[in-house]
């Protein structure tokens, strides 16, 4: 797989917040990164909230695609997301949480800014490797400003997260009142 480029289509949004494409997510936090698009990969269809131009959010379902060490979000032609995503390119992505409700597989989202590919030869290239139906479709290129996994060990919430620049963040929260805390371990009564 190659030639899958990105240019930026337009955005008139201005985000600071640093951002890091997949590939730099993975070579920051490898182990965490594998977890959370393993997660991704166990099912087909996710949920993409974005912003609507009142500014409200607009949450809608999607395929993810990781390809090229990259994660891609593609979708139909002048779908509101995608002209959401155009006008503001903030979104999150949160995993299919599957069966059940015992969170066995834990729970995994993505937040970030999509740069929309617009180069007619990637998008071509892109159609190809990923088997995309024959017509017009917007691609966007995910650059991650938080990934989140949540677990449950015991009676615990283990919260992971991590930002781009930063150490990676584990925060314990019980099922009582006591307030979370960070690390490893619950902390001691000494």
């Amino acid at each position: 797989m190659s030639g899958i480029g990105v240019s930026m289509g337009r955005m008139t949004h201005s985000v600071t917040t640093s951002a890091a494409g997949w590939a730099a997510f993975r070579a920051a936090a490898p182990d965490f990164a594998a977890a959370v698009e393993d997660r991704f990969r166990r099912y087909r269809h996710h949920v993409l909230a974005t912003v609507r131009r009142d500014g409200s959010p607009r949450v809608t379902g999607i395929e993810a695609d990781f390809r090229e060490g990259e994660l891609w979000l593609g979708m139909m032609p002048n779908s509101r997301k995608a002209l959401d995503l155009r006008r503001d390119p903030r979104f999150a992505l949160h995993a299919n949480p599957g069966p059940g409700s015992d969170m066995a597989e834990g729970d995994a989202r993505v937040s970030g800014r999509a740069v929309e590919v617009t180069d007619p030869a990637a998008l071509a290239a892109y159609a190809t490797q990923a088997e995309v139906p024959p017509g017009p479709f917007h691609l966007f290129r995910a650059e991650v400003t938080e990934a989140v996994r949540t677990t449950v060990e015991g009676e615990q919430l283990v919260i992971t997260v991590w930002r781009p620049g930063a150490p990676l963040r584990t925060i314990r929260r019980g099922n009582d009142d006591s307030p979370p805390h960070e690390g490893d371990r619950e902390p001691s009564d000494d």
